[in-house]
């Protein structure tokens, strides 16, 4: 049987100390529930939250990183995939999950969001940006799903898996 990835995507360097408390409680749930956790795989910001909250509750964690760079990867990435494709590995991410939460808000995950969208993979916004909630609910109001905690968003991920 198929394990279930999700994808967390969020922003790295300007993540807010709300996007990695919720990215490692992500992480966390994720793991509990048995699913693979997919970030970019960095040590920084949301990707680096995810992958520790993950690890915490020994799951599993793949890491899709942008650069042939041992030295970004985040120490709690079980499987790092270099790609030396830059923001290009961001079609990888999104394609290789079967959901993907979006954590936080940056051009990096503004294109993720995008580039699911267009994948046609559903996409869950946890996030306090009200402009761009409203703005990827009208690009695909039926693969949008906004959600205001983290329960809420494993809750959803769990009705979209189903």
């Amino acid at each position: 049987m198929r394990k279930i990835i999700v994808g967390v995507m969020g922003p790295g360097e300007k993540a807010t100390a709300n996007d990695l408390e919720n990215a490692y409680e992500l992480g966390c749930l994720i793991a509990q529930q048995g699913w693979i956790l997919l970030t970019g795989g960095r040590n920084a910001g949301v990707m680096d939250a995810a992958n520790k909250g993950a690890k915490s509750a020994n799951g599993l964690t793949l890491g899709i990183l942008p650069k042939n760079d041992r030295d970004s990867i985040s120490n709690d990435v079980d499987i790092a995939i270099f790609t030396d494709m830059g923001n290009a590995r961001n079609n990888i991410n999104v394609l290789s999950s079967d959901v993907v939460i979006a954590c936080g808000m940056g051009a990096g995950t503004a294109s993720e969001i995008a580039l699911a969208l267009k994948g046609d993979k559903p996409v869950i916004l946890l996030n306090n940006d009200a402009e761009s909630k409203v703005f990827f609910k009208k690009l695909s109001p039926e693969n949008v799903y906004i959600v205001e905690s983290v329960v809420d968003a494993i809750a959803t991920a769990k009705v979209i898996l189903s």
